[in-house]
């Protein structure tokens, strides 16, 4: 009886120091994804670019060496207005001037601020409405019922009518509509990505509400309307994010685009990457690195987005984990 005893104290032991390891080993999803992002180079890189990217935009505007309005070239005379004549980078001017005399490399620092603003805008835009649309699409689903299908699917037509419409025909549209401006931009850009967001976040509340969770807290008699609140969305939220990060790299190539049509801020003399883009057009054959610079920066913020982007949807994904 002793060493039957023994014995058993030694494997509930034993289960217990298991079940211990098990919950230090254990972690939660954001932790497990954050991991395995340090262990991704191209969340590196992307994490990097993003960074730098950041730091430009928001440091970068207080240390520029001239002002980027200021017609420095043709105060001192090195930049002839009507000739055609546009000097290159130099020790003082390291990107040279653009037609007007401004520095070049003042104006893209600057430019990077006005972009990360019009790009972060407009994403939060349409993170905002279609998170809310699709939620609710979601809910109502969820819920069943006839009410629930019908308000499931009137708001799920209205946003298959907006996916009918290229993206950017779209936003040139309500652009047209509003006006040119910096928050037209904004507006157009973001109504684009609406119903991506709607989409997904509906898609990934119906997957979540056939879960156990659900099913037992129904069970336990919890409210449908809360379940969906306080489980349901928190649990479906993961994906959207990771979708704003990459709808982050599109708004700042649709937002450069339009502002490349002359929908954006009808004011030329702010800095903005797009905008110094269409200022370079008549140029290109003289100073092709007007329109160079700025192609550039536009690229490699939406390569570091999108490898970014990327990166966290291969970590919070099982069936994408590598």
């Amino acid at each position: 009886m002793t060493i039957t005893a023994g014995k058993k104290r030694e494997k509930l032991d034993r289960l217990a120091e298991l079940a211990a390891r098990d919950d230090e080993q254990g972690v939660s999803l954001w932790k497990e994804a954050f991991r395995r992002l340090r262990r991704n180079p191209a969340a590196i890189i992307g994490a990097v670019i993003l960074a730098l990217f950041v730091l430009v935009a928001v440091v970068g505007p207080f240390f520029v060496p001239y002002g980027p309005t200021d017609a420095i070239g043709i105060r001192e005379g090195l930049v002839k207005s009507g000739q055609g004549l546009i000097p290159g980078s130099s020790g003082d001017h390291w990107l040279g001037f653009d037609h007007q005399g401004r520095d070049e490399f003042s104006r893209m620092i600057v430019g990077a601020r006005q972009t990360l603003l019009v790009g972060v805008a407009s994403t939060l835009i349409g993170l905002a409405i279609g998170a809310l649309v699709g939620g609710v699409a979601g809910a109502a689903a969820g819920l069943g019922g006839r009410w629930g299908r019908w308000v499931d699917n009137t708001l799920m037509r209205f946003v298959d009518m907006l996916l009918a419409m290229p993206s950017l025909l779209l936003a040139v549209s309500i652009a047209a509509l509003l006006g040119a401006s910096l928050v037209t931009v904004m507006i157009a850009v973001g109504v684009v990505s609406v119903p991506v967001f709607a989409r997904l976040l509906r898609g990934s509340m119906i997957s979540q509400s056939n879960s156990d969770y659900v099913l037992a807290a129904t069970s336990l008699g919890v409210k449908k309307p809360k379940i969906a609140l306080t489980h349901v969305i928190p649990n479906s939220i993961a994906p959207v994010i990771v979708q704003a990060t990459l709808t982050l790299a599109t708004a700042i190539i649709e937002a450069a685009a339009l502002s490349f049509l002359g929908l954006g801020n009808p004011d030329s003399a702010t800095p903005e990457w797009g905008v110094m883009l269409a200022d370079a057009q008549p140029y290109l054959g003289i100073r092709p690195g007007l329109a160079i610079y700025p192609a550039l920066a536009i690229i490699i913020t939406a390569l570091g987005f999108t490898l970014l982007g990327e990166a966290m949807r291969e970590a919070l994904d099982p069936k994408l984990r590598k």
